[in-house]
């Protein structure tokens, strides 16, 4: 048998939690507190959260790699997101580290992504730090989120060892960290501590050769394409001469032109980087997530990265309106197409495939919060496209449709809980649990088919007026439960080209919803307001008021329409029916039909009728 090794100078660590939960915030008094910035550097707040998106959100989209240094010890950090729907990068951040620091709020205690993210580093077989976050907050309740965090560990199937977690207590935002909850801390030294004592180093074998999972990509614009992995065993030099094994096992030759190394937030050359280091390496330009780069001499492949299937799919089109091209330089399919298999490739949870049309893709992932990210990113790169409602992916075993279920927790007012309970029941939602503790607030957990949540949201906001929180993960899969209606309402389409027209706007105004603005381009087949009846009419926005020589008193008044709310990407998602579309340009988010003629339409919607007939 042979005898693993330890790099004592490495930790690898993997910070894991819920939306919101401070992880970010406490990866930023890391730095503070171990050197990585000078004493009178002004330093932005969440500087993990570099794209424009988290910043704007305020959560993590894209799982991160940084370093600092205690002691003489390198700690590898990264800092993961916390929502399920990007598991994809949680997984993949997962295979490069040896342990995880799991953050729980002091106030909200765990919540559904808490048992996704701690699911899957059971899985892994991780140690894991255990750190309540908050627990300066008013209504934070240290005690009882450490007793649900223990019932969550058993309920996950955690085992003794897992069971005994070395525990912290800690103010991130202060960066203070202490070990019971009444100390007076002073900073994050027994974090650091428990980093290094708790968690191991990587272990290797010495007498294995260079190898090295590939577990992300990056790019630069004078290296090409990074490979960024954990070197598993052996060490590896610049300029050395290796190869990479692909999806087949088939060996290509490549030759570093770079080798790096994270320190703080930068990448800085190396020299040699020895087994337990994570590093990254230039010089491969075909090279894709989950390929073995190893050497020449004694190829030893590592079994590939392999992530859990994506559950919802998304239709992803040209822009066909009469407005294409008008506000955004990339509308050509095989720029789509290009963006879209770039993506696949850095984001090991989304897969690409060609539809039924020659210029139509579908798309799968995890849910409607990483499709409408994945939109959100093209349109600002300069991509116009149109997409469909996002659809859950069915499976079948046994010749049993299965589909997949959510775990939904809602918090909101006692007054609300019936509404709420009332319209998830219409979705199939069934009530597991209800937790009420008289302070007003009720927390209730459903079990909820995937596809009763698209186009939840929104409504779920209205009916709790705005105070209720929901959250979910993916539970498994269960038998179909049958169908249900997802919208009571219907369409108001434009019938006619022009530009919308206050006077007729507000004579539409009795039937529905507007969703245009006087001025603004409509064509036939534009989606201008929401009807509220449960069927689509055909309307004029363009009408304008008849002038005559006659003038009367009253006759002329101002007219003064509703204000409309702007259409965003997620409520445009989350409204769109199975025969619309959402055109999404740099500028505008639309809603259309999918198909735009009027005539064609009606002649459509004739036959189906003959149909069933």
């Amino acid at each position: 048998m042979k005898t693993l090794r330890h790099n004592t100078a490495v930790r690898n660590i993997a910070i894991i939690a819920h939306v919101d939960h401070g992880k970010t915030t406490l990866v930023d008094a890391m730095f503070r507190q171990s050197g990585v910035f000078r004493a009178n550097q002004e330093v932005d707040e969440r500087i993990m959260d570099s794209m424009d998106l988290e910043r704007e959100r305020g959560i993590t989209i894209a799982a991160k790699n940084c370093a600092v240094t205690w002691k003489g010890v390198k700690i590898n950090i990264l800092d993961t997101p916390g929502h399920a729907d990007f598991s994809g990068e949680v997984e993949r951040a997962l295979s490069m580290v040896t342990g995880a620091v799991l953050l729980v709020d002091a106030s909200e205690g765990p919540l559904p992504q808490t048992r996704f993210v701690l699911k899957k580093t059971l899985e892994a077989g991780l140690p894991i730090l255990v750190v309540i976050n908050k627990i300066d907050r008013k209504d934070a309740r240290p005690a009882e989120v450490l007793n649900e965090i223990y019932d969550l560990f058993i309920d996950l199937g955690a085992t003794e060892d897992h069971l005994d977690f070395p525990l912290l207590y800690a103010v991130g935002r202060d960066g203070i960290a202490q070990t019971a909850p009444d100390e007076a801390g002073k900073d994050l030294s027994p974090l650091f501590e428990a980093l290094i004592r708790e968690i191991p180093g990587p272990a290797h074998d010495p007498e294995e050769p260079f190898q090295m999972l590939v577990s992300d990509l990056e790019y630069s614009d004078y290296l090409g394409r990074l490979a960024v992995g954990l070197v598993r065993h052996g060490s590896v030099r610049p300029r050395e001469s290796l190869v990479r094994a692909g999806e087949g096992g088939q060996l290509f030759p490549v030759k570093l032109a770079r080798l790096q190394v994270y320190q703080g937030l930068q990448l800085v050359d190396a020299e040699e980087a020895l087994a337990g280091e994570i590093v990254v390496l230039a010089g491969m330009e075909d090279v894709t997530i989950g390929d073995t780069i190893c050497t020449r001499e004694s190829p030893r492949i590592l079994p590939r990265l392999r992530v859990d299937a994506p559950t919802v799919s998304m239709r992803f089109s040209l822009n066909t309106s009469p407005l294409a091209g008008q506000e955004g330089p990339l509308v050509q399919s095989r720029k789509i197409r290009e963006r879209l298999e770039k993506e696949a490739q850095r984001n090991v949870a989304i897969q690409v495939e060609d539809g039924e049309g020659k210029d139509t893709f579908i798309v799968k992932g995890r849910g409607e919060l990483q499709m409408a990210i994945l939109i959100e990113q093209m349109r600002r790169e300069g991509f116009e496209l149109s997409v469909g409602r996002p659809k859950v992916i069915l499976r079948e075993e046994g010749g049993e449709i299965l589909e997949p279920v959510e775990t939904l927790l809602v918090d909101c007012d006692e007054a609300f809980m019936g509404i709420v309970t009332e319209k998830l029941a219409c979705r199939k939602g069934r009530l597991t649990t209800l937790a009420n503790n008289g302070s007003g607030r009720v927390r209730l957990e459903f079990a909820i088919p995937a596809r009763g949540l698209i186009g939840f949201h929104d409504e779920f906001l209205t009916d709790t007026k705005g105070t209720g929180i929901m959250n979910s993960s993916l539970s498994g899969y269960e038998p179909f439960r049958g169908d249900f209606a997802t919208r009571f309402s219907g369409s108001l389409v434009a019938d006619r080209a022009g530009r919308a027209v206050a006077y007729a706007l507000f004579n539409l105004e009795p039937r529905g919803e507007m969703f245009v603005r006087p001025g603004e381009p409509v064509y036939e087949g534009l989606i201008v307001g929401e009807h509220n009846r449960d069927n689509d009419i055909d309307v004029n926005p363009t009408k304008e008021k008849k002038l005559t020589n006659l003038r009367a008193a009253g006759k002329d008044e101002n007219i003064i329409l509703t204000p409309v709310r702007p259409m965003t990407l997620e409520r445009a998602l989350q409204f769109v029916a199975d025969d619309e579309l959402v055109e999404v340009t740099p500028k505008s988010i639309r809603l259309r039909k999918a198909e735009l003629s009027a005539l064609k339409r009606r002649q459509a919607a004739g036959k189906r009728i003959r149909e069933k007939s």
